[in-house]
């Protein structure tokens, strides 16, 4: 819906690589260009500052940024952010901020909607409840319009609300259940989640450094950890699609290959499964490698 509401078909919107395949698949349905900006691995996957920048024409209906990331795992500094919302604001472009993993995030780091950080910049902020109250199947989400008082945003509402129309979305009984999750869970829910997959990134982090060919960049939140493969230590594996395929027939460990998001030569692994069960996996990861090995 926000991409519908915002782009026309011709035009174009900046969507980060490596990021969330769906993202270029809405787009590229409605005929609108996609135009991909690199996050930066050594940086914990921050933008490409100057290479988004460099995106940008007259025919650049939005940026989109998913923080905290999937299949990244990273969370923006406030630095960081304010830094592309100077982009936004020189270019005169609205922003989409995903932000469906805010508040799932680690010890030592604090997550900032990109909405309090500006009173100019018109800001469509998405989120729901997949992922932080851990209820996928409701297929409940919502978009926070922002506009500063402005009334840039005026028509984006109308149309949101036309788009709505043509949806077919929760049911109203999961609809009424929002003001209780939001008043009544308890906080230890969500620091308890959030502790779990900490424990579990740090682990897998640790088991996965081991393996001479893998390369674990350690995730700052949400669900998912990116993990670089050193091609030229594994023989007969040429990339990370065939790695993939063959772990998951030798092996039965099922990882997602980095070109799903855009990235070669990178797996995105999922930090969400009980601890037994994650070191299993990365025990049959590390003896694939050692097999495939040079």
């Amino acid at each position: 819906m926000a991409v519908g509401v915002l782009c026309n078909e011709g035009q174009n919107i900046l969507l980060p690589r490596p990021g969330f395949g769906l993202y270029n698949t809405i787009a590229t349905s409605k005929n609108i260009e996609v135009r991909n900006y690199n996050l930066l691995p050594e940086r914990n996957w921050e933008v490409d500052l100057e290479h988004l920048e460099s995106l940008i024409n007259s025919s650049t209906a939005a940026i989109l940024i998913n923080n905290p990331s999937n299949p990244c795992g990273s969370n923006f500094s406030k630095c960081h952010l304010l830094s592309i919302l100077a982009i936004c604001e020189r270019h005169r472009v609205p922003l989409i901020s995903d932000e469906i993993y805010s508040d799932m995030i680690f010890a030592g780091q604090t997550f900032h909607p990109a909405a309090s950080l500006t009173n100019t910049i018109p800001i469509l902020t998405l989120s729901g409840l997949a992922k932080q109250w851990l209820i996928p199947g409701w297929r409940m989400g919502w978009i926070i319009v922002q506009d500063h008082g402005t009334g840039l945003l005026d028509d984006i509402r109308t149309g949101l609300n036309a788009l709505a129309t043509v949806l077919n979305g929760p049911n109203s009984l999961v609809e009424a259940a929002i003001p209780e999750i939001f008043d009544n869970v308890p906080d230890e829910f969500y620091r308890a989640t959030t502790r779990i997959l900490q424990e579990n990134a740090e682990v897998a982090a640790s088991r996965l450094s081991a393996v001479p060919a893998l390369k674990p960049i350690i995730p700052q939140g949400a669900m998912y950890m990116m993990v670089m493969i050193d091609i030229d230590q594994l023989q007969d594996i040429n990339d990370d699609v065939d790695f993939y395929q063959r772990l998951k027939w030798e092996e039965h460990v099922e990882v997602l290959p980095g070109q799903c998001f855009g990235m070669l030569n990178y797996i995105r692994i999922v930090i969400t499964p009980p601890r037994d069960i994650l070191c299993c996996a990365i025990d049959r990861m590390a003896s694939f490698c050692k097999r495939h090995s040079k």
